[in-house]
């Protein structure tokens, strides 16, 4: 049996792929926080605080890169 999983409107959060408004909803999926559109399919996932911290730690970044500067 599939555990449903609860989702819940973001109040006033526009989408940025299709700028609706109202449309996006937030939920949890394998302990990870997840965003998505209901109109365009627009995905977004956001990882644990402790998961960025260990992958990030062994990055050597030598620069950023703007373009048009």
């Amino acid at each position: 049996m599939q555990k449903k999983l609860k989702k819940r409107f973001i109040a006033g959060a526009v989408c940025p792929e299709c700028k609706a408004q109202d449309t996006l909803m937030l939920y949890m999926e394998n302990n990870v926080e997840k965003v998505r559109c209901v109109v365009c399919s627009y995905q977004k996932s956001q990882v644990d605080s402790q998961v960025e911290k260990s992958t990030r730690k062994d990055e050597n970044v030598i620069g950023i890169f703007k373009p048009g500067a």
